[in-house]
């Protein structure tokens, strides 16, 4: 785990401080693979990418009621905001790129697509007006 001291770039569209975890303790984790994908995103949907949530320690993952095996915990995860593009949309475009673990969000007003890097895809989306998750087995199904 590293602290962040200024705003490295990372790529031509990414900054370190992106990541870092939002409890103010400025914690980074980042896995090199994830903002490379993350990159790659962006060129390809030629759209600004918000970083909603990068890094989170064990903490602050509980607080915001993140998953206990969270990908977050370890750097290798993201959730992301294009404006004007869709979470499934993002989604769909993502898949293609190599991302992973992929999860699409669309409750409560708060749209966003989780990308990570795990070994094995994985695919899921929330269920509308409840708190729980269905996988999937491909992000079209979403």
């Amino acid at each position: 785990m590293y602290y962040v001291l200024n705003d490295i770039q990372l790529t031509k569209n990414f900054k370190l401080s992106e990541f870092v975890c939002h409890d103010g303790s400025d914690e980074v984790m980042l896995n090199g693979k994830l903002i490379e994908l993350l990159q790659l995103l962006r060129e390809e949907l030629q759209q600004p990418i918000t970083v909603a949530a990068g890094y989170r320690n064990k903490s602050h993952n509980l607080v915001v009621g993140g998953s206990p095996n969270s990908r977050h915990l370890i750097g290798d995860a993201a959730d992301i905001k294009v404006r004007l593009i869709s979470p499934r949309a993002v989604a769909l475009v993502a898949q293609r790129l190599g991302f992973n673990g992929i999860g699409v969000y669309t409750n409560n007003g708060d749209y966003f697509t989780h990308l990570d890097v795990r070994t094995l895809p994985s695919y899921w989306h929330d269920n509308r007006n409840t708190k729980t998750l269905t996988a999937v087995k491909t992000i079209k199904e979403i």
